[in-house]
């Protein structure tokens, strides 16, 4: 037998460890790639079309305001309980709604809803809305995000989309939503101070005159 033939112990166990490094790479690259293409895989576009049911309709009485939670169809395996998302759903009358992403206009914390005054208050900054999602008082600039809804079949149905960001206008992917009439006041506030400001160096001037 030639040398050619031939091989020897280092080789052999050289060669094994080549192949048992392969083998766990392997292992190891696989869920790793389909975690980065599985948006793609998945096709979770469409996602962000679907329409998630709330509950039926008479589950919400007429004037009533009533906490419900859906399962955001934007979601991925290792999500977990975060897909249970809670919105605020005002039955105004017959199978006209309102639906509220619970989040507060300012900053994104959770709104509460306090029948007693008619009002949703945000515990983190003291931003208060009415119960129509206008804006009340406080730091926010404008009313509550709203998802686009529908009843059908006696299901009340949201179109969840994104989670409403305060860079956004709405909860919707394509929908619009009248800005709050803050930045108004403050540019109304900011004339009058200017206007106090002009006429203080007015009357001082005038004393200075006089």
């Amino acid at each position: 037998m030639t040398s050619e033939n031939t091989i020897s112990r280092r080789g052999l166990f050289m060669k094994l460890g080549i192949l048992f490094n392969g083998l766990v790479a392997t292992a190891l690259t696989v869920p790793i790639v389909r975690f980065l293409l599985s948006s793609v895989t998945r096709g979770r576009a469409s996602a962000y079309l679907s329409w998630v049911p709330l509950g039926r309709v008479n589950e919400f009485p007429e004037g009533e305001t009533r906490l419900a939670t859906f399962t955001n169809p934007y979601v991925t395996p290792t999500d977990g309980k975060t897909v249970d998302t809670a919105c605020w759903v005002r039955r105004v009358e017959g199978e006209q709604f309102q639906v509220f992403a619970i989040n507060c206009a300012h900053l994104g914390c959770p709104v509460r809803w306090f029948p007693q005054s008619g009002l949703f208050m945000c515990p983190c900054h003291g931003g208060a809305y009415y119960r129509d999602g206008s804006r009340a008082s406080g730091p926010p600039e404008r009313g509550l995000f709203e998802y686009p809804y529908k009843v059908q079949d006696g299901m009340v149905t949201i179109q969840a989309g994104e989670l409403p960001t305060p860079g956004s206008p709405t909860a919707s992917l394509f929908g619009t939503k009248a800005p709050c009439g803050a930045r108004d006041e403050l540019v109304s506030i900011e004339s009058k101070l200017s206007a106090s400001s002009e006429t203080n160096a007015l009357l001082r001037k005038t004393k200075t005159w006089a």
